[in-house]
């Protein structure tokens, strides 16, 4: 079995890297996380960050963003573009990590996974948080790792939603740039 930092190693060098953030519809989480990454990897040289999100569900394959994610985002000061998708095993070809949002939907991609190098790709994207960082999604504790669905929710909702990302994103980048 391939350690989670170990595969994480094997990522230093890297001119190039790919990830895909995932939550549930891609409408909500997924792209607000993406928004933030893309826009932060334009500001680091090496390595070239390349981002994309999708949903384990199909609920909303086509659509954009929902508005008060976009809303969010360009408060914050990011531009990005955004059209849903669902989450595909071509993903674990494709992509170097694969972040998931929350518990369940990080078990939906760990099921999809057939071997163990696919699911060394598969991370909490809070697992990044440098305060979150010892936590193992596995234990009772993983719940901690979750960013909350703010569906249905007001804008406060989304903004905390962009503060735990931006945390996260920040020690992603830290990792991928050490």
């Amino acid at each position: 079995m391939i350690s989670h930092d170990s595969y994480l190693e094997s990522l230093s060098g890297k001119p190039s890297i790919s990830i895909e953030m995932v939550c549930l519809g891609n409408i909500c989480r997924s792209p607000l996380a993406a928004a933030v990454l893309h826009n932060k990897a334009l500001e680091i040289e090496a390595p070239k960050i390349v981002v994309s999100s999708s949903g384990t569900s199909n609920y909303h394959i086509g659509e954009g963003a929902h508005k008060l994610s976009v809303k969010t985002w360009q408060n914050a000061g990011y531009e990005y573009d955004h059209t849903a998708r669902q989450f595909s095993r071509n993903s674990f070809g494709d992509q170097d990590l694969i972040l998931a949002m929350d518990l369940t939907n990080r078990a939906m991609i760990l099921n999809a996974a057939q071997s163990d190098e696919e699911r060394a790709k598969v991370f909490m994207l809070r697992q990044f948080d440098p305060q979150l960082s010892s936590i193992d999604p596995t234990s009772r504790s993983g719940e901690l790792l979750q960013v909350p669905d703010p569906w249905g929710e007001t804008i406060d909702s989304y903004e905390k939603v962009l503060e735990m990302v931006e945390r996260a994103v920040d020690g992603l980048i830290a990792r991928l740039t050490a």
